[in-house]
């Protein structure tokens, strides 16, 4: 996979809002994160060269991206590149094949540097497995994958939500990653050519996960999209991870992150509702843009529109 670089600034639109500050990293600051296979040998021309990419995050994978001869290469790779890491943008992640990595991962110099780990194969069974290596001394936070036959059982998911919350680990969880091409392989399907992953069984699956987590207060992120030569079927999947709440995508090549960020960029009328629904003197019941605002009820949505704008900015 090719990646290219990121803009660390903020964008920030003109009207000022009364929310709470953001925390030091958010799962809106990911955007589209690109995967990078750690076997590459241009691995650190990679990590150094951000003035030319436009991912905000990058993932170093040493799980499915490398193949099992390769793994020693990719992890020879990480040590020699974590001590030289600018621990500046963009934000820098590593999945770890399986929790004996992991344990050789946090052992490495230099890896401070990095921001933290996105685990694989994420569920019921293998948390204690990851929580026997983990080790939060550097602050690190974690982006677990859900992507295994688990996910498909709500009482399991509901489970898993509930030993997270007794792991301790709540405050170092960045967001939940839905592995959906994982998912799909389980059912044997493939997303045609000019589908979304909504037009799937995933549908169902997204929107429990969903349900499941977010009340909790664990954000997801949104599935990979397979195809680089329908743009206006990625835009249609942006626009439908945004309306189950999902917020930070996969990208699998440099040429989606403008398509991917662009959908998250937020309207001006919606803007303007979520500055009006947070501000400190809002009616208990107002109209804006055509539409009932109530901030009873309206203020999580408002305050995520206002992240995003933070992050990506406002459309003109």
């Amino acid at each position: 996979m090719s990646i290219i670089s990121f803009d660390a600034r903020a964008l920030h639109p003109g009207a000022r809002a009364h929310v709470e500050p953001a925390p030091l990293l958010s799962a809106a600051s990911l955007g589209a994160a690109l995967y990078v296979p750690a076997s590459r040998p241009d691995l650190a021309a990679i990590a150094r060269d951000h003035r030319r990419s436009g991912a905000r995050a990058l993932i170093f994978c040493t799980e499915d991206a490398v193949h099992e001869r390769d793994l020693e290469r990719a992890l020879a790779h990480l040590a020699a590149l974590l001590p030289q890491l600018d621990p500046g943008p963009p934000l820098k992640f590593i999945r770890p094949r399986n929790p004996a990595v992991l344990r050789r991962l946090l052992r490495m110099e230099g890896i401070e540097r990095v921001q933290g780990f996105a685990p694989p194969k994420f569920d019921p069974h293998t948390l204690s497995d990851w929580l026997k290596v983990w080790d939060g001394r550097h602050g690190h936070y974690l982006m677990p994958i859900l992507e295994t036959v688990e996910a498909f059982d709500r009482r399991r998911m509901e489970l898993l939500r509930d030993r997270l919350e007794e792991s301790g680990l709540r405050e170092q969880i960045l967001c939940l990653r839905i592995g959906g091409n994982d998912l799909l392989n389980l059912l044997g399907v493939r997303r045609a050519r000019g589908a979304t992953v909504y037009d799937t069984p995933l549908r169902g699956v997204i929107a429990d996960l969903a349900c499941i987590f977010h009340p909790a207060g664990y954000r997801l992120s949104a599935p990979v999209f397979d195809y680089l030569d329908t743009p206006d079927v990625l835009v249609r999947e942006v626009e439908a991870d945004l309306q189950h709440g999902l917020i930070g995508k996969t990208a699998i090549h440099p040429t989606q992150i403008p398509v991917i960020e662009g959908c998250y960029r937020v309207p001006r009328e919606d803007y303007e509702m979520a500055v009006a629904l947070v501000a400190p003197d809002a009616a208990a019941v107002f109209r804006m843009h055509d539409s009932f605002c109530e901030p009873a009820t309206h203020r999580c949505w408002a305050v995520a529109v206002l992240e995003r704008a933070r992050v990506f900015g406002v459309k003109e």
